[in-house]
């Protein structure tokens, strides 16, 4: 083949694809159209979707997700009818059912990944568990404030500014303790009082003194219960409600229910006692430490204490020598 027989062949080919083109080029403008016209749809669902859902749901995480799901939906309806449009329903077809091997071998490799999505998609629609941007949640040995849900993964910012991206699926199968799901939060605070204080009065007294703390939750009585004899106090817990917000709230209700506390058992001399500790060296058949301290005088001398009957008894025996 000379290179006339090679230009003429190629000029040939570009003849018959020009002519395909000019051919296929309305069809080729419809599909365009089609596909601008559903991109066009899929954004108004989009707002249309976030909207409506305002009034039922309040997880924003949630509401973007389904709107965004329906959104791609009605683009992927549209590159079908555009493909079909072109009259490609036979390629769309073979695509489709290598697409469905690929995807089956894909979803064994990527089982996790999958695993993930899935999970993301199951936080961000249910409302109600178990958790949604900005409540503090506990879970994974994480406790910080929900910042992002996304199909994969979730965001949690803990107290001390730490950013940590947790895997959906653990987060769902695992346990979650959400301390912003109902608003309100019980502040517990420990004490303990000698065991020579009136029970009665010191009931009276720490009740009166959370009592009057603000910021505590009127709607629900304060808690008082003796809970044990301790080694050298009788011990108890006060408990009462606060409005919940976010974490330093509940430390701060908490500092001020033992500011509250501690002026109260002093301005009504209830004392908190010290540990205290009892040494008894007795040993049988001998003397008692207690009897052996009482008997025999300290004094001090230069700093040091020494033991008068002790000296008194080296004395004698020098001078015996």
């Amino acid at each position: 083949m000379n290179l006339d027989n090679l230009l003429e062949t190629l000029v040939g080919k570009l003849r018959s694809w020009v002519e395909a083109f000019v051919e296929m080029l309305p069809n080729l403008i419809v599909a365009v159209l089609v596909l601008a016209t559903f991109w066009f749809i899929s954004r108004l669902v989009y707002k249309g979707v976030c909207r409506a859902l305002d009034r039922v749901q309040t997880n924003a995480a949630a509401r973007d997700l389904m709107a965004r799901i329906l959104s791609v939906a009605i683009v992927l309806l549209g590159v079908v009818v555009a493909l079909g449009v072109l009259n490609l329903d036979k390629a769309l077809a073979s695509i489709l059912a290598g697409a469905g091997v690929i995807g089956l071998a894909l979803g064994f490799a990527f089982q996790d990944l999958a695993s993930n999505l899935i999970s993301g998609v199951g936080l961000a629609v249910n409302q109600r568990w178990p958790f949604k941007i900005g409540d503090l949640v506990e879970t994974n040995d994480v406790f910080g404030v929900v910042k992002k849900i996304q199909l994969r993964t979730s965001t949690i910012e803990t107290l001390d500014g730490k950013i940590v991206i947790l895997p959906n699926r653990q987060i769902y199968q695992g346990k979650v303790i959400n301390h912003s799901a109902t608003g309100r939060r019980r502040v517990d605070v420990e004490c303990g009082i000698s065991y020579g204080d009136d029970l009665e009065k010191v009931t009276s007294v720490v009740q009166k003194a959370i009592e009057d703390l603000d910021g505590r939750d009127q709607s629900r009585d304060v808690q008082f219960f003796f809970t044990g004899f301790g080694d050298s106090s009788i011990n108890f817990v006060v408990r009462f409600w606060i409005e919940y917000e976010q974490q330093t709230n509940f430390l701060q209700a908490q500092s001020h229910g033992i500011l509250a506390l501690k002026k109260a058992l002093d301005d009504n001399d209830i004392m908190i006692p010290f540990p205290i500790r009892t040494l008894d060296f007795g040993i049988r058949g001998g003397e008692k430490l207690a009897e052996v301290l009482s008997s025999t005088p300290l004094t001090i001398n230069n700093g040091k204490a020494k033991d008068n009957g002790a000296a008194a008894s080296s004395s004698s025996g020098r001078d015996s020598g």
